[in-house]
């Protein structure tokens, strides 16, 4: 059988010196759903050299993924993501990813997170709260600013105003892109010169260790006053029997807050999107909050009767997932299916491109939140991981899930998004793909309802 393994083939329309660098760059997303066309594993060459393997088939992505995770690290994106300093669970590997993943699991397994829809609710309803009739909103930014909200209150019993965490929030935002660039352009060399860039990014990671820093600190100071992850990162022992060091915890949490706060943002602010341009999918979402509410304030009783709130926050991550790469690297030579990759092999996927595949899922381009009804033919298993899969799942998957479906059922209560008259948005991909500007207009529910009398 050795025999007849082989190397990943090239993909069409390699340039010499510069490979497939500028499709890439010129249109992301279509060029990585276009790469599904060319087979289940196809190469890429980046510059002269550089080459990067794309898992396009489900199948082998499982295989990868689970039973032979083991010969893979997490690779080119996720070793530029270390800007955020240490070994925090997201870049961590072996036994330290192990370690830190049982430690951080109990405060984020799905019972644990029930307890935390007051919080989610009481830090979300002053943003929305504080919304006006006709106001335009950056609907992007208000979203990331509830999650982050959220993710801070919960997690990390901190709560900063608007103005402290619209830093945070763009701290975070200039350190994803810088990491994305280093990852597009895998030149070292580039990544120390003092450019503007390069400037801004450690700037940027600066102010978001002291906001953690500065949380830690109080969390020393009053020890009696807090039970939140905060607390847990400082009390437990590592796999060595000593306590984690102040450096640890601040690089654990500061990319926990980055990664917990932004992906969960981009879902709503899509979500939001699509519900506008269907006016019977709005509707539907209103009866449901309105009927199961009741005027009652959202409680952890009300969220299991959401199930069309929570399948329209299903089909957003399938139609808009925001992961358009994810990276990892072999550490041994593996076999995947028919193919052979060696040791140090950069590899890619695209879980926005695999949910779009008019192979597994019917008319893939469609909003239709109804495709998962338990009654409808479902994609095949594996063929949707919005959260990824295996051991280096998404350990917040719930909390992110839970604190979408809150959002989402607050604003329904009280307010309908309608788009700016003319506006145009299309997706951004960066380190998730977000839209370019998503204006939108806020209208009081009970405007909306006199209108529809009249």
């Amino acid at each position: 059988m050795t025999a007849d393994l082989r190397i990943a083939p090239i993909a069409p329309g390699r340039v010499p010196l510069i490979g497939h660098t500028l499709p890439l760059l010129r249109d992301r997303l279509a060029y990585v759903q276009r790469l599904r066309t060319y087979g289940p594993i196809v190469r890429l060459v980046i510059g002269p050299k550089k080459t990067i393997t794309v898992i396009n088939s489900f199948e082998l992505l499982q295989e990868m993924l689970t039973r032979k995770s083991d010969h893979f690290n997490k690779g080119l994106l996720f070793d530029k993501l270390k800007i955020f300093g240490g070994d925090p669970l997201p870049v961590a590997e072996g036994k330290p990813h192990l370690q830190r993943r049982r430690l951080m699991q109990p405060a984020l397994h799905r019972e644990h997170v029930k307890g935390y829809i007051e919080s989610m609710r009481a830090t979300a309803e002053p943003s929305v709260s504080a919304w006006r009739d006709q106001e335009i909103l950056h609907v992007c930014n208000e979203m990331q600013l509830m999650a982050q909200g959220v993710v801070m209150a919960a997690l990390f019993s901190s709560n900063p105003e608007r103005g402290p965490a619209q830093i945070i929030l763009d701290s975070v935002d200039t350190v994803f892109k810088a990491a994305l660039m280093h990852a597009m352009v895998p030149i070292s060399t580039l990544e120390r010169l003092p450019t503007r860039g390069n400037r801004r990014a450690r700037a940027a990671n600066a102010v978001l260790r002291k906001t953690i820093a500065d949380i830690i600190a109080d969390h020393r100071a009053n020890p009696d006053a807090y039970d939140d992850l905060v607390s847990l990162l400082m009390t437990v022992q590592d796999g060595t029997g000593g306590n984690l060091s102040d450096e640890e915890i601040t690089a654990e949490i500061t990319a926990l807050l980055a990664a917990g706060s932004e992906t969960t943002a981009v879902t709503l602010a899509w979500l939001f999107h699509e519900i506008a341009r269907n006016p019977e999918l709005e509707r539907r979402l209103h009866e449901e909050v309105d009927t199961v509410l009741a005027g009652d304030e959202l409680a952890a009783e009300h969220i299991p009767q959401l199930a069309f709130t929570r399948r329209l926050i299903d089909e957003t991550l399938r139609l808009h997932n925001p992961a358009w790469i994810l990276t990892r690297r072999t550490i041994s030579p593996v076999q995947l299916g028919q193919f052979n990759l060696p040791a140090g092999t950069d590899v890619m996927w695209s879980p926005y491109a695999m949910h779009r595949d008019p192979d597994l899922y019917p008319d893939p381009l469609r909003f239709d939140p109804d495709r998962w009804l338990p009654e409808r033919p479902q994609p095949p298993r594996g063929a949707f991981i919005p959260f990824g899969v295996g051991k280096r799942m998404c350990i917040g998957d719930q909390f992110s899930l839970m604190e979408a479906v809150v959002i989402t059922a607050l604003i329904a209560s009280r307010w309908r998004l309608r788009p700016v008259p003319g506006a145009t948005v299309r997706p951004v991909p960066e380190i998730t793909v977000h839209p370019s500007s998503l204006d939108m207009i806020a209208e009081p529910r009970r405007h909306a309802v006199a209108e529809t009398a009249v």
